[in-house]
């Protein structure tokens, strides 16, 4: 196992404790068990898991900064966090969709800088902790949809508690949107769609036309998430100009404004072109050269 904490985390050593946290976050939501079910990604996680632990604490940096890993292995007496690594002993389980690992040294619980484990979850994946009356009262459960089903809205069928329920779920949440029902949460994670680019309650797509397209205006049809529009493309029009439709976006989960939707244009160049057209371009060039440009 690679033991250079930094370089598991992607970070430098001089990184700050929010490049530590994003970069862990990143990470931590690829990998997690939850999500990514392959041998590799179980060991990942565990591998950025141990490096955040040591890294966001001030203390435990300090100590890796000078023993290395070391200072956090099982046995390492001689380091300052020898007599027990935070990962000896380990323990675990289940709660609601989320796993969990902790360890105890001595008399008392270690969570690898965290209150309990479930903070971990709580500040990264929406989860709630089982430690603490008030949380118990408040399961949480995660559902994964559709990118259209998000924006849309969706009424699901799910099986909670050992009854089967029905949930909506309102149009406009996002992934990691925290929704309660009845006794319990849940915490909504989105597929990405192959067409689509959220950026909070905007859209983004990108829309390729052709070089004559480009050069002398036309009117083309834009795929919104209200279906499809017309946009009229101006002569003249330069790669990755981008177009604004007001309007159609996102909904407002409180309210009944709407985000916009932004069309970056494309333009495809052919690369076989036939001998007249070839001659054509070229009878264009030279014109454009005895006016001194085209643009």
């Amino acid at each position: 196992m690679d033991k250079d904490y930094y370089k598991i985390l992607g970070v430098s050593k001089t990184a700050t404790q929010d490049e530590i946290k994003r970069a862990y976050r990143k990470l931590a939501v690829q990998f997690h068990p939850d999500k990514n079910k392959t041998k590799e990604g179980e060991q990942k996680f565990k591998e950025v898991s141990k490096a955040y632990e040591a890294l966001s604490d001030p203390q435990k940096r300090q100590a890796y900064d000078q023993f290395g890993a070391a200072a956090f292995e099982q046995g390492a007496n001689q380091g300052p966090f020898g007599g027990g690594s935070p990962f000896g002993g380990a323990q675990g389980g289940q709660y609601g969709p989320f796993t969990y690992t902790y360890s105890t040294g001595g008399n008392e619980a270690d969570f690898g800088g965290f209150s309990d484990p479930f903070e971990i979850f709580s500040q990264f994946f929406g989860g709630a902790s089982p430690f603490g009356a008030q949380r118990q009262k408040r399961p949480t459960y995660s559902i994964t949809i559709d990118f259209i089903e998000a924006v849309k809205g969706v009424e699901k069928q799910v099986r909670i508690e050992g009854k089967t329920q029905k949930i909506k779920i309102p149009a406009g949440v996002d992934g990691g949107s925290r929704i309660r029902f009845r006794n319990y949460d849940i915490v909504v994670e989105v597929r990405p769609s192959a067409m689509f680019q959220r950026q909070g309650q905007d859209i983004v797509s990108e829309k390729e036309i052709t070089f004559a397209q480009a050069a002398l205006g036309d009117v083309i049809e834009i795929e919104t998430l209200d279906g499809v529009v017309k946009l009229r493309i101006p002569s003249g029009t330069q790669p990755e100009t981008v177009f604004r439709l007001a309007q159609k976006g996102v909904p407002s989960l409180r309210g009944s404004a709407k985000g916009s939707h932004y069309v970056r244009i494309k333009i495809n160049v052919p690369k076989n072109l036939t001998s007249a057209q070839k001659e054509i371009l070229k009878e264009f060039d030279q014109e454009g050269k005895t006016k001194k440009g085209w643009f």
